[in-house]
């Protein structure tokens, strides 16, 4: 049995005795999980999680940014990616701005279309896309090759692709990702190894 089910079936076997803690036990289980796949180092994988914490918030504190907009903020390995849209360039370029301000911080790719607000229905086929994205990885036979390693993300049929990988990692990625019907354009923003 994986680590990662050993894992997941102690947190949901404890889960009832402990009620109102299962939920933090099985999130913490998972990130457990996450982090033994990860080639982010334990504190590169929680800085990941406090810059988007801390980006997110500054774009929720500016009024117009956050009645105007739809920003998703996802880091990785300190790097951040801004998917979303934005009504003008000017606020677009204040989301950017203010993302930069977060400590540790080391690149911002700023992917935010000029446009109203996506529709539910459209963040739930980006939903989808991402989902099929991830279980196709899961395809893909490659030694050494684990399909947790990279971080999808997609906005407008845009896949979006991150993570440590080395460059015959990423061409097997690219080459599946772009077969998957509903995926417009592949971008990645991988960091190369190796």
């Amino acid at each position: 049995m994986s680590r990662i089910a050993i894992v997941v079936l102690s947190c949901l076997a404890v889960a009832p005795v402990l009620q109102g803690c299962a939920g933090a036990i099985l999130a913490g289980g998972v990130t457990a999980a996450n982090i033994a796949h990860d080639r982010r180092t334990a504190g590169s994988f929680v800085e990941d999680q406090n810059i988007e914490l801390k980006a997110s918030s500054e774009l929720a504190s500016d009024k117009e940014l956050e009645q105007q907009t739809h920003v998703k903020v996802i880091s990785y390995n300190q790097v951040v990616l801004l998917t979303g849209q934005a009504p003008s360039q000017e606020l677009r370029s204040r989301a950017e701005s203010l993302v930069r301000t977060v400590p540790k911080v080391r690149r911002v790719h700023n992917e935010i279309q000029i446009a109203s607000p996506s529709a539910l229905s459209a963040r739930s086929s980006d939903t989808w896309i991402t989902s099929k994205v991830k279980v196709r990885l899961f395809r893909i036979e490659m030694k050494n090759f684990d399909p947790t390693r990279v971080k999808v993300t997609t906005s407008n049929g845009t896949v979006y692709l991150m993570g440590l990988v080395t460059r015959a990692e990423a061409d097997a990625v690219v080459d599946v990702v772009r077969k998957i019907e509903g995926v417009q354009r592949v971008v990645k923003i991988f960091e190369y190894i190796g």
